[in-house]
């Protein structure tokens, strides 16, 4: 049997785009590049709810912008982006234990041993409260073939 190389051509460009889009996989999930849909990722912490922040105090991590209500809030963040950013690169936390990547609301969060978690939406939040320990043991074992999926 005799390969050509028009005969192989089609399947090495497949293979050549099917890993462009996973070399360009987003970390972090945002709109416009814009991480949590301009929420405040402080203060979560210290508000304990979602708030909209500001285009006036931003910082950029991982690729992207978060927004802040504040220049303490942002230079907190700045100062440790891996304690406020949300887990799973703002990508639903369910999701991710579920094997996927979905995109998330900013209401739709809990803070678990001092980290943040986002959901899809209100539903799968109360979904993701029944067994948040067990969602998250899931999540990180599947996140390392999760984060490199396309963006949903």
């Amino acid at each position: 049997m005799v390969i050509s190389s028009r005969s192989i051509l089609p399947f090495v460009v497949a293979l050549t785009l099917s890993s462009v889009s996973t070399a360009f996989a987003a970390e972090i999930f945002t709109t416009n590049g814009v991480a949590i849909n301009g929420y405040d990722p402080v203060a979560y912490f210290t508000d304990h709810k979602p708030v909209k922040g500001s285009d006036k105090y931003s910082a950029t991590y991982q690729g992207a912008t978060f927004r802040f209500v504040s220049a303490a809030h942002r230079d907190a963040f700045s100062a440790n982006p891996g304690h406020f950013a949300p887990q799973y690169g703002g990508y639903c936390a369910f999701g991710a234990a579920q094997g996927y990547k979905a995109s998330t609301e900013p209401q739709a969060f809990t803070v678990v041993d001092n980290k943040l978690y986002l959901n899809y939406n209100d539903s799968v939040l109360k979904t993701w409260k029944q067994d948040v320990s067990g969602y998250i043991k899931k999540a990180d074992a599947n996140w390392g073939k999760v984060r490199v999926q396309p963006d949903p």
